[in-house]
Order: structure tokens, then sequence, then C-alpha cells
């Protein structure tokens, strides 16, 4: 309990760095967000800056966003008028997580049965095929796969929608195929060396002379241990996922809360982009926190806050 405590505390302290670092970075890049390539008249200017509290000095700005951050109040859209950056997260990020749901479930369902059966085929024609995809799948970006499969599929061969999002299945399969190709290959490469680690120790040559199947030796042994590097992997990644890639939906043109932030970067509306940075930090924090629960379930000579040896 003492264990979960300190975490608690120490993610409201990073989450309390990280908003501050993101405020003072934001208000010292030039310009504001009503910067526009044509100036705009002075005193309508003036006006903007009082109605959002932007003229008050910056050390009152940040106490003021502060006090609206606790009670968990991002703040009003400086580009988009009328909408706040609540509504974003509350629109965006259902979008952002159906798509990155389907492609964590690609990512386990494939990423690590391949990654075993590497494991278990080493030196094998299906080993090396597997490892030659997935060095591929590491090292083209996500943007270079989009905008392939946007040119092929979706102008050339016309199978598939271009962009945006829709009803149909077919608007998922780009942006899942994109968002999911490097974790994929990584959760690949990391179960077979985890794996191939682990079935060359001395436990799982004795579970074999006493006796036990194959099956068993693989099930009960090897791969609960052999996933333990994956699962340390899997947690953070899932949060990364699930928040959408800034890339891949704005390549896609997809209205998640990554597309936004990358266009409130660009027209530095100051409430948006630390409002999103702070929901991507605390989504990663409880997905550390999980992974660090599910240790527990996994490996139970694992023990929470305990060093190892104690």
């Amino acid at each position: 309990m003492i264990y979960y405590l300190k975490r608690i505390i120490s993610a409201i302290f990073t989450l309390f760095i990280i908003a501050t670092l993101t405020f003072f970075m934001m208000r010292a890049i030039p310009g504001g967000p009503f910067t526009r390539e044509r100036t705009l008249d002075p005193v309508i200017e003036a006006r903007l800056l009082a109605q959002y509290n932007l003229d008050a000095p910056l050390m009152e700005q940040y106490f003021d966003y502060m006090n609206d951050l606790i009670h968990f109040d991002l703040g009003p859209s400086f580009q988009y008028k009328g909408y706040t950056v609540n509504d974003f997260i509350r629109v965006g990020f259902p979008i952002s997580a159906k798509i990155g749901a389907i492609a964590t479930l690609a990512i386990i369902i494939v990423g690590i049965p391949i990654g075993i059966i590497s494991a278990l085929k080493q030196n094998k024609p299906i080993d090396y095929t597997v490892m030659v995809l997935a060095t591929l799948g590491v090292t083209i970006p996500s943007f270079i796969i989009a905008t392939l499969y946007i040119y092929i599929f979706g102008y050339k061969l016309n199978w598939v929608p271009a962009g945006g999002m829709g009803d149909s299945p077919l608007y998922y399969i780009g942006p899942v195929i994109a968002l999911s190709g490097y974790s994929l290959s990584f959760v690949a490469r990391l179960t077979r060396s985890s794996m191939l680690e682990v079935i060359q120790q001395d436990y799982i040559r004795t579970a074999r002379a006493n006796g036990l199947s194959e099956f068993k030796v693989m099930g009960k042994h090897a791969l609960k241990n052999g996933l333990i590097p994956v699962v340390t992997y899997i947690g953070p990644m899932i949060a990364a996922i699930l928040t959408g890639s800034f890339v891949v939906e704005y390549v896609f043109g997809i209205a998640g809360i990554g597309e936004r932030f990358v266009t409130s970067v660009t027209a530095r509306d100051y409430t948006t982009v630390v409002g999103v940075t702070v929901f991507y930090a605390a989504f990663y924090i409880v997905m550390v926190l999980l992974v660090d629960i599910a240790y527990s379930f996994i490996d139970p000579r694992i023990k929470m806050g305990k060093k190892s040896g104690d």
C-alpha cells in the first residue's frame, strides 16, 4: 500500500513538472496564439489578449492555469473559437483510442506468437524470414508506411479510402498498419530474444529432464518468464498507441487528439498544447503503474517495492 501511495505522489509531482515546463516553453516561443500572417488591428489584438488573460504578468497566468488544471479544467482553445481543450480530448480521444486498441490487439496477437515461433525455430528459414520483416518494420518510419499506403492503395489502386475516418472497416486498415508497424516488429524481436535466453536456462533443461512435455515446459515455465521484458515494453506502448500518433493521424487526416496536437503547436495554441501534453503524461504514468502490478501476476517472485535479494 505504501508503495502505491509513493507512486501516486511521484506521478502527481511528475505531472506538475511536465505542466510547468510545457507552459513556460510555449510562452518562450516567439509570437503568440493571435499572431497571423496579416497583423491584426492593435485594438482587436489587445481585446483578445485581455479576454484570455494573456495580457497579465506571466506568473499570474501560470498560477491561474495551474489552479484550473487542479480542477481538471484545461482551458479554452485559442485556435478554435467556442471549443475547450476538454472538448478536444472528449471528442478526439475515443477516435484515437479505437484505432489504437485495434493496433494494440494486432501487435499482441501477431507479434508475440511470431516471436515465440521464431525462437523455437532458431536459425531456420521461418526465423530468418521473421527477423528480416521485423527489421524492416523497425527501421521504416510510420509516416513512410502511411504515405506509401495512401499512394498505392488509395490513389493508384483505389481499393481503400485515401484518408479521413468513416464507418467502414476499410478506413482503419491503413492507420492500424502504420501505427502498429514499429511496435509489432519490436515486440516480435523482443519476444524472440527473451525466449531464446529463457529456454537456455538450467531450470528449463531440468524440467525437460524430468519428463515434462514440451508444451508444459514452454507454457508453464519458459513463456511466463520470457514475457516479462515484453510486458515492460507493452505497458508504455499501449499508452502511446491508444492516445494516437501525431504523424499517422495527421497524414490520414484523422481528427484525433494527435492531429489536434500537431495543428495546435504550429498555431501556438498554448492551452491545447499544455493540456494534451498533461493528458498524454497522465495516461502514460497510469499504464506504467499497471505494468508494475502485472509483474506480480506474471512472476510471483517479483515483489512490489522490494529490491532483488531483499
